[in-house]
């Protein structure tokens, strides 16, 4: 009997885990684009909606009064080409049945192939919230997101998907990091369209001389008009 309800709460969370994740992606993508001002529409693999959640970790703790599931310890959660990697895990469910998470590590990650390219959308932080209800996403603390090769770094990083509005704010010299040694905010964005190298144009063949048999044709006269037949006029007197 505990090990079937176990059983049931375990799938309970996970399909919680399958709602919130393609939301969670959608809100991280969308910040990419509202940053880095993507004109071509670009979004995570499609596919990855429809595969399982794969999680890991070292303990699992279910809470159901207050319908909190805590991961701890070397959390993965992988689905499809989706990553997610933090010490801890927390997942809320509030009243209205809208989900929450916070993930926290030193650092917690994520990363997420591009549909139809060979890139990756990736990011991370000490702290990454997510509130579903707000269609909200946080990122805490020596925050970066990266798609390709464009990145922005940042103490706090954040994207309201409802208002379509994205702020990224510096820590001063205290949060200096590799990618931002003076803690200010720092975007590497590359150009769109990079010049392609111009070819040559191929040195013409030089003509093939006549055959022998072929017939001379006359060098023409001063005024030479072309219509249907050719017409030579006249020399002026």
């Amino acid at each position: 009997m505990i090990k079937h309800y176990c059983t049931v709460q375990s799938e309970l969370r996970k399909r919680a885990l399958r709602s919130q994740t393609p939301a969670l992606t959608f809100c991280l993508l969308l910040l990419c684009m509202c940053i880095f001002g993507f004109s071509d529409q670009v979004w995570a693999e499609a596919a990855d909606r429809d595969k399982p959640i794969d999680l890991e970790a070292d303990t699992v703790k279910v809470d159901d009064s207050k319908q909190i599931s805590t991961y701890s310890g070397n959390v993965i959660l992988t689905q499809g080409t989706l990553e997610i990697r933090a010490d801890k895990l927390i997942v809320r469910e509030d009243q209205g049945g809208f989900q929450h998470s916070t993930s926290l590590g030193n650092p917690t990650t994520f990363k997420q192939k591009m549909e139809g390219k060979n890139e990756y959308m990736q990011g991370s932080a000490q702290r990454i919230e997510y509130d579903g209800r707000m269609d909200k996403v946080q990122l805490f603390t020596k925050a970066w997101v990266k798609r390709g090769e464009d990145i922005v770094h940042g103490d706090y990083i954040m994207y309201d998907a409802n208002a379509e509005y994205a702020e990224v704010i510096g820590g001063g010299s205290q949060a200096a990091t590799a990618g931002s040694p003076s803690g200010r905010v720092r975007a590497i964005i590359q150009p769109k369209n990079k010049k392609a190298t111009v070819e040559p144009a191929p040195k013409p063949e030089p003509a093939k001389p006549a055959a022998n048999n072929a017939k001379e044709i006359p060098p023409p006269t001063k005024s030479m008009r072309f219509s249907r037949s050719l017409e030579v006029s006249p020399e002026p007197k």
